[in-house]
């Protein structure tokens, strides 16, 4: 059979690209499982940073669930409760997981605002949330407006299976990439023009991939253009405990609440999630946090397409409702955020490498326009070839989060531990320290689809000049405080 009758076999869903899957960030994560880091057993391979994974506090995670075996339905202490866990299918949820769902974004909130555990609804993690959002505020060919840069996965969360477009909102770095409502206005203006029609506006807070959070003004500025607009703004908060540092997070559940905000609340969705905030991506516990009674009806019964387990529900319901427990949590966690943050940082300026101002979030936003022979997104790519390749780092290039400049890249640094850390750090520096010998010649091909980069030097070979990512480099802070 042909491939061509292959295709007619098939969705056009099934025989599409609209996964996005074919993107230099996603190809930096095949680049990466095809030749992973490992201290001993390939240290010349490549180091993850492409993974926004919070790995700093897992320790406390394990203390506990030692020190509470009852929690799971597979310990002789939780054996008992396995039948009744085992069987539960209500796609409602458990009521002690949605109360301590609840409780915990609360918390992280400073207690400032309050959540309704029947508001809360399950989803297979933040993607599913997105989704089902989604499927209940657009039809096939509606837009949301989307600040750039962007998370990739957006493409693939909102659009795939939905056929809703995202439209960027131009943000750049004269102003540190805010959110302007210059810039929000513009882009609403540009979909009338193309007919397209605006359903709402998508918001990061704090930002991925920027490590930056929405101060107040903005947050206020936005909920008066959807409200002028009315369109949806649909809030992805799912690194709200990620935030290390002043100024402290603010959430748009407290800004709809201020006295001299005026805001139809049936316009306002928040998308939640413990994987970033707890570090539980595998868990797939997505939250869906609507203020619009429709939307929740239909968000909790599309959500049996992608609910989270009962025995996941039962663990967590017991772990969030540990109040000692998750204090100690919140704070050790943004304490070891906000080392890991300075020594990264301080590290890369050490060879002058500068990073957008940031305090949240589980990466940062590098700037090496600088090495860029132009300033062009093709030369970025050409780089990025390089950093994947030679320099063994998967970094994500800013063009695959729409950026509008080039030469930026998210580099994610709290899925490692101190000593991977620091290898990193020695190849960024030791390649920095020689990129005025280093020559870049442009490709014909796409360059994230050409592994065999052409590279000249003016002296010795890069392959010579390169450190050992085992070169003595004095210890850390981190490794200095567990030695």
């Amino acid at each position: 059979m042909t491939n061509k009758n292959q295709h007619q076999l098939l969705s056009k869903i099934a025989t599409g690209n609209g996964h996005g899957e074919n993107s230099p960030y996603f190809d930096g994560w095949k680049a990466y499982d095809s030749d992973p880091f490992h201290y001993t057993k390939n240290p010349h391979g490549v180091i993850q940073m492409g993974l926004a994974e919070n790995q700093l506090c897992f320790n406390l995670v394990q203390d506990w669930i030692l020190d509470n075996p009852k929690a799971s339905i597979c310990t002789v202490e939780g054996v008992d409760e396995f039948k009744d866990i085992a069987i539960f299918q209500d796609y409602h949820g458990l009521p002690e997981f949605r109360n301590a769902v609840a409780k915990f974004m609360e918390k992280v909130r400073g207690n400032r605002v309050t959540f309704d555990p029947d508001r809360i609804v399950m989803s297979g993690g933040a993607t599913g949330a997105h989704e089902t959002i989604a499927f209940c505020l657009a039809d096939p060919g509606e837009a949301f407006l989307v600040p750039v840069p962007y998370y990739p996965g957006f493409d693939r969360d909102l659009r795939w299976r939905t056929g809703v477009q995202l439209l960027p909102v131009t943000c750049e770095s004269s102003n540190n990439f805010k959110v302007t409502r210059k810039a929000l206005e513009a882009a609403y203006e540009k979909a009338q023009k193309e007919n397209i029609t605006v359903k709402g506006l998508l918001i990061t807070n704090p930002s991925n991939p920027l490590g930056t959070i929405l101060d107040r003004e903005t947050l206020r500025s936005v909920v008066s253009f959807i409200n002028e607009k009315n369109i949806h703004l649909v809030c992805d908060e799912i690194y709200a405990a990620t935030v290390f540092s002043q100024p402290a997070f603010v959430s748009i559940s407290e800004i709809i609440t201020e006295d001299n905000i005026e805001c139809n609340t049936d316009l306002i969705h928040i998308v939640y999630s413990l994987s970033k905030d707890m570090g539980f991506p595998g868990f797939r516990v997505g939250i869906v946090y609507s203020y619009n009674d429709d939307v929740v009806n239909c968000a909790r019964k599309m959500s049996s397409f992608g609910l989270v387990s009962s025995q996941t529900q039962h663990l967590i319901s017991a772990m969030l409702s540990d109040d000692v427990f998750v204090e100690r949590f919140l704070a050790e966690s943004s304490t070891r955020l906000a080392m890991r943050h300075k020594v990264f940082t301080r590290g890369l300026a050490q060879v002058g490498i500068s990073c957008l101002k940031s305090n949240a979030g589980l990466f940062v936003w590098m700037d090496l326009h600088r090495l860029l022979k132009e300033q062009t997104f093709d030369e970025e790519m050409d780089l990025w070839q390089v950093i994947i390749h030679k320099v063994k780092l998967n970094v994500s290039p800013g063009s695959s989060f729409h950026c509008a400049e080039p030469g930026w890249f998210r580099v994610c640094i709290a899925n490692m531990d101190d000593h991977t850390m620091e290898v990193a750090l020695t190849r960024i520096r030791s390649f920095v320290m020689q990129n005025k010998e280093l020559v870049v010649v442009p490709t014909k091909k796409k360059c994230w689809q050409d592994h065999n980069l052409r590279l000249s030097f003016s002296a010795r070979r890069f392959d010579d000049f390169m450190m050992s990512p085992h070169s003595p480099i004095p210890q850390s802070p981190l490794v200095q405080a567990r030695t």
